[in-house]
């Protein structure tokens, strides 16, 4: 009888590690990096220079805000009245009232049309924490923003001061070139910062452009036609805290004799933008993509 004949073991291929060995430890070649804000600000610079609304809404504001600017001065200028000791910066008003608006409109587009579109489910895949991706957008808006009113309205406050000189204005002090271009475009940018909250917390691009320009303009526009003598009151509070108003008392302008002035205007903005970004932050939180 044959004894039965057992198949030798075959050594392990050479890309295979033996039976009973530890198999060697995979390094990626791609780095494994940390995120941090800082790379959710650089997306949202992306995201926000590379779309068409950002140049449509912006380029129409500087059009806005220094045509109608100049074109003020150079009213002012040709006419036969002379100014009387008046603030020429204040001509600037008119341009960055109309111009808000467009700032209004790109705020609420940075956060409400990704919900349009889509998009904001791909955001919150390549960043998970939600309060890092609207405290990013709010970065990114907030310093466009400002740059952009900064420059308009620096612009214009040069070209309005040098059309009037000699037609009766006052030379503005420093404290007046400061209000009427750095503190009106912190201003507007709060204003643009609320918007984009809002955006956030509708999720619909139109309905919150229509709460933002009705925030902008129905106190105004109610108040003017209250003439009954028991909504004096009303009326008068409406004309204080109505934004126009507070836009105004920049220029050391205002509809009524109190209510806000100096620096106040910009406190308040600051204040309901920064309660509104905490109410946006835990809805975020608590709700579905």
């Amino acid at each position: 009888m044959s004894t039965p004949q057992h198949p030798m073991p075959q050594a392990a291929p050479a890309w295979q590690a033996a039976p009973g060995s530890a198999y060697p430890t995979y390094t990626s070649p791609i780095p494994v990096v940390r995120t941090h804000l800082g790379h959710a600000i650089a997306s949202e610079w992306t995201k926000i220079k590379s779309v068409r609304s950002t140049m449509w809404t912006l380029g129409v504001f500087v059009l806005l805000v220094i045509g109608i600017g100049v074109a003020a001065g150079a009213v002012v200028a040709n006419s036969s009245s002379e100014l009387g000791g008046e603030n020429p910066l204040g001509l600037g008003f008119f341009g960055l009232l109309l111009g808000s608006m467009c700032i209004i409109t790109l705020g609420v587009l940075t956060t409400a049309s990704e919900y349009g579109t889509g998009m904001i489910r791909t955001t919150m895949t390549a960043c998970p924490s939600r309060s890092r991706v609207l405290a990013a957008k709010a970065i990114v808006f907030f310093l466009v923003a400002f740059t952009v009113s900064l420059v308009a309205s620096s612009f214009v406050a040069f070209a309005q001061v040098a059309m009037l000189d000699g037609h009766g204005a006052r030379t503005p002090s420093g404290g007046e070139w400061f209000k009427a271009t750095v503190g009106i475009s912190l201003y507007i940018a709060l204003l643009g910062l609320l918007a984009l909250i809002v955006g956030s917390i509708v999720r619909h691009s139109a309905g919150a452009i229509t709460i933002m320009i009705g925030a902008l303009l129905a106190p105004l526009v109610i108040a003017l036609f209250m003439f009954a003598e028991s909504l004096a009151k009303v009326r008068t509070g409406l004309l204080e805290y109505s934004i126009p108003n507070q836009l105004s008392v920049f220029y050391s302008n205002s509809l009524t004799t109190s209510g806000p002035s100096g620096w106040d205007p910009l406190w308040i903005i600051l204040g309901v933008t920064a309660a509104a970004f905490a109410g946006a932050w835990l809805l975020l939180e608590k709700r579905d993509v």
